[in-house]
């Protein structure tokens, strides 16, 4: 099956990027250079092509029971034009997927990641209760994010509404340089930036805008996106987390309402808090140009503890960084952990919380 074209791929072969095939869709890697991609984003602004991301719209008057009881997080707890982050969960406590779901005016959009889309619309399609419509509109939406401390900066001038005004995890309906868009204030990052949803064929009139603003947008492909997501510790559904992992092991669990009442995958991890968790998501950094890949070997003293889910190196910090699985009975401070990176093993500090610290995000 030959991959599929987002709204923007003209754009990005235009600007000659470098194109790869991901979850099913042909996009850009890299335009300039990775770590020139990152670093405009940590020092100002860059502009991402996301329009492969799956959303669909749910909506009737069960919406918020529905959504809660397939999914963690309490949606009863959205106010309008509110989102929140959350999870999909199988009957074991395995996720799915992780999500977004935005409380709109008439309905809510969740948004789930490419490689899921067909997935995760079947399975939620296939416990649709009281009345609630579900609809697949991935083909008709065009998403671009806009990323940097400076982003306000970009998207302001182009709003006909007053986007500086909106909170993080918050959203309003606005043209976006003349255009009807959904625009929200989050994105995958950490730094402050913007996610603009609109009819996908006229999402290139948005990159165009975007990217001829003053304050000099550049525009960011895959790769950038990822070592950006990692120095923020965000996990990746594939990679850190998938249906073998819950996301109280993925250090998820402020995520989960266990209070809320209800839902898919809620007795295994009830059944996972009261029995203890035997396996952590941590994260670890080498020091040196020697970083760390997925599939690497976490040791604790001299026993094997562990595995890399994600790794690389970082451009902001000068070292590398991971998120590994480990026993949980090493997954904290005091284990003298190291990482066998190229037959050698390399010291590895253990890292609460996110790797960059200086994150911009409203």
């Amino acid at each position: 099956m030959n991959p599929r074209k987002t709204p923007l791929y003209d754009e990005h072969v235009g600007l000659g990027a470098k194109m790869v095939e991901f979850a099913g869709f042909r996009m850009p890697i890299q335009y300039g250079g990775i770590v020139d991609e990152h670093r405009a984003v940590r020092e100002n602004v860059g502009v991402f092509d996301v329009s492969h991301m799956g959303e669909f719209t749910v909506s009737g008057d069960g919406a918020p029971d529905y959504l809660n009881s397939v999914t963690t997080n309490d949606v009863s707890a959205l106010e309008p034009y509110q989102a929140q982050y959350s999870a999909i969960l199988n009957e074991g406590g395995g996720v799915i997927d992780d999500l977004v779901v935005y409380r709109r005016a008439t309905d809510y959009l969740l948004v789930v990641n490419a490689a899921n889309t067909a997935r995760d619309f079947e399975w939620l399609s296939g416990r649709l209760e009281g009345g609630v419509r579900i609809e697949n509109v991935s083909d008709a939406v065009g998403q671009i994010a806009v990323q940097g401390p400076e982003a306000e900066r970009v998207v302001a001038p182009l709003a006909d509404g007053d986007v500086s005004g909106l909170g993080y995890y918050h959203s309003m309906d606005s043209g976006i340089a003349g255009v009807p868009c959904f625009v929200s204030r989050t994105g995958y990052t950490g730094e402050d930036g913007f996610e603009i949803y609109t009819e996908a064929a006229r999402a290139p009139e948005i990159w165009r805008a975007v990217l001829e603003s003053a304050a000099r947008p550049v525009p960011c492909g895959l790769g950038a996106r990822d070592t950006l997501r990692l120095e923020m510790a965000f996990r990746l559904h594939g990679s850190d987390m998938d249906e073998t992992t819950t996301p109280l092991e993925a250090g998820l669990a402020w995520i989960v309402k266990m209070d809320k009442g209800d839902f898919v995958g809620r007795e295994a991890l009830a059944r996972q808090k009261r029995e203890g968790l035997k396996r952590r998501l941590v994260g670890l950094k080498t020091e040196g140009r020697r970083f760390p890949r997925p599939g690497f070997k976490v040791y604790a003293g001299s026993e094997e503890t562990g595995v890399v889910t994600s790794g690389g190196f970082s451009p902001t910090l000068g070292c590398g960084i991971a998120l590994a699985y480990v026993a949980a009975r090493h997954a904290g401070k005091g284990a003298d952990f190291s990482i066998e990176i190229r037959g050698e093993r390399v010291r590895a500090e253990y890292v609460k919380g996110p790797f960059y610290k200086g994150a911009s995000h409203k």
